[in-house]
């Protein structure tokens, strides 16, 4: 990748030990950039600690503790220009909603929202008084298309985009630009290695809520996405000004988006006598 004017942009980017925020670590990194990355286990990123020591900063966080995320972000501002802030950490959870424990809910709202959630808040006033800065959240075109078996992981990416769009509206007067990258499937731990399966029951079965079995078993054919692509086209967007909203990634994700937003949209203009039904007559 050419170095351009992000050479010495710093970016602080959670969960970098694999996927995404792998590939994206390395290319900035290669590329003169700083990079601030959140692990649980160093272990997995001791290589890039030891390539890159003067612009490769390790820190643990569970993005699921709020106080650590606000100690953490606060320190690093105090002696760094957060330019970028990539949420990337997160995880897939599979199974019928009714197959799911209390505890399944709670830990992937915790990952997926809400610790992308303080991420944004924790950085935000660092960067409106910088009087700059970039967000890019790490959503999937599962915040805009829903499947059976997954509805835990789709409450989550649906309630971080519509966080995303409202902090967006709010935050570009003081030149902060925010980005929500809606991947399809991609070649990385997220469907191969690191994704939950809940306990499955009988009862669902031949039921379309078991449908990602097959997806989840790479003998069925390896997802499209390459995440290195992807990766560098996340990185490209951080020139685009203003700042793309949506950004998905991948042919595939991009029809099926579509073509949900299409039926989306036919929905709705099929209440249009419903809705009206209710307000008052005019002049009332």
């Amino acid at each position: 990748m050419e170095e351009n004017n992000m050479a010495k942009q710093t970016w602080l980017i959670t969960g970098v030990s694999s996927g995404f925020g792998r590939s994206m670590t390395t290319q900035l990194l290669e590329a003169g950039n700083t990079v601030i990355g959140t692990v649980r286990n160093t272990t997995k990123v001791q290589d890039l600690v030891d390539d890159y020591p003067d612009t490769f900063i390790c820190e643990t966080l569970d993005v699921t503790d709020v106080p650590a995320i606000h100690q953490l972000v606060d320190q690093l501002a105090a002696t760094h220009t957060i330019d970028v802030l990539v949420n990337n950490a997160g995880y897939g959870l599979f199974g019928a909603a009714e197959e799911l424990g209390d505890q399944d809910v709670d830990k992937i709202i915790a990952t997926d929202l809400t610790g992308s959630i303080q991420m944004i808040r924790s950085v935000l006033p660092h960067m409106r008084e910088q009087g700059h800065g970039r967000i890019i959240q790490i959503s999937s075109y599962g915040g805009q298309v829903a499947y059976p078996g997954n509805s835990m992981y789709h409450a989550a990416k649906f309630g971080i985009e519509g966080f995303c769009e409202s902090v967006a509206q709010e935050v570009a007067p003081f030149n902060i630009g925010v980005t929500i990258v809606e991947p399809g499937g991609a070649r990385t731990e997220f469907r191969y290695g690191s994704a939950q399966v809940a306990n499955l029951m009988p009862a669902y079965d031949d039921n379309p809520a078991h449908a990602f079995l097959a997806m989840l078993d790479p003998a069925n054919g390896l997802a499209p996405g390459d995440p290195n692509r992807m990766a560098a086209r996340i990185i490209e967007s951080v020139d685009q000004t203003p700042a793309p909203l949506h950004m998905v990634l991948g042919s595939d994700a991009l029809a099926k988006t579509i073509a949900r937003l299409q039926d989306r949209v036919a929905e709705y203009q099929a209440e249009t006598d419903l809705a009206a039904s209710t307000d008052f007559p005019a002049g009332e």
